[in-house]
């Protein structure tokens, strides 16, 4: 076992664990924050398992699930926008820890791969996570006030 498989499996525990307490004990809007949560550190284990095993396959379904998992939850928070109304989830310092975990994984790899293409995937997948669950976050806790953007 190397480091990458390491930090890959301390990743899972320390961040899949919570989220399967928050899933299976939380409220409504505790549910859907815990799977946009979800989505980050299954992405960030990815990375890291790609470069453990030194499989680049994984990093293509890394950016897959970056793509699609804050957009799984903003399709949650428009399903869910009457219920999630009521009580509005916030969850600044999940986003604030998600953005920071995405940024020492990306960085580190980033690192480890060197200068060419992967690297430009790598920073993509980075940003594509930071900036789908800053903007997940605040569809769940209701938009952006003042601006027009936000749940009626």
């Amino acid at each position: 076992m190397n480091g990458w498989l390491a930090a890959a499996a301390a990743l899972l525990v320390a961040g899949l664990g919570p989220v399967v307490w928050g899933v299976a004990t939380g409220s409504l809007g505790r549910r859907v924050v815990a799977q946009n949560f979800a989505t980050s550190a299954v992405c960030l284990v990815m990375l890291l398992l790609s470069q453990g095993y030194t499989r680049p396959a994984y990093v293509d379904l890394a950016l897959v699930l970056a793509v699609l998992g804050p957009a799984g939850t903003l399709v949650y928070a428009r399903l869910l926008a009457d219920e999630l109304d009521d009580d509005p989830p916030h969850a600044n310092l999940l986003t604030a820890l998600a953005a920071s975990a995405t940024a020492v994984v990306v960085v580190a790899t980033c690192v480890a791969t060197g200068p060419g293409r992967a690297k430009v995937k790598l920073v993509l997948i980075g940003v594509l996570l930071v900036a789908g669950n800053v903007i997940a976050s605040r569809a769940l806790a209701g938009g952006y006030p003042g601006t027009g953007v936000e749940r009626d």
